[in-house]
């Protein structure tokens, strides 16, 4: 797990450290059930407090990002939990959003977009 910290960021530190799991979460650049580093390790890393960690693991798991396991740790929740599949179809509907417009602008029609989207498809599953 990588983390920068911006001293000149309007987002308080836990906020960075939040949106920078979470984008590692749906990036897939951390797996599901991946052990992340403890509260007190991640603080040292960062050379911050363990509250801040604290709160950042927290809200996490709140949101359904992560699990802690007592005595174990924080875990990157399976992407089939509920809370992290719908976080996953907000990013897609936003990336289809975004060809929506594209499409719009390049004056395609619909039946061309989803044409466009069926060729990709097809693609990716090769």
């Amino acid at each position: 797990m990588h983390i920068v910290l911006s001293n000149s960021s309007s987002l308080p530190i836990y906020e960075q450290i939040k949106e920078q799991v979470k984008m590692q979460i749906l990036s897939g650049e951390l797996y599901e059930n991946e052990m992340l580093p403890s509260l007190r390790q991640l603080a040292k890393d960062l050379k911050i407090s363990v509250l801040t960690t604290t709160r950042a693991y927290n809200e996490l798991e709140e949101e359904g990002y992560i699990a802690s396991r007592q005595g174990k740790g924080f875990f990157v929740m399976p992407s089939n939990s509920d809370l992290l599949r719908e976080q996953l179809i907000k990013e897609v509907e936003s990336g289809l959003n975004n060809a929506i417009m594209a499409s719009r602008r390049a004056s395609m029609t619909d039946q061309e977009l989803i044409n466009l989207l069926k060729l990709l498809l097809e693609v990716a599953n090769d």
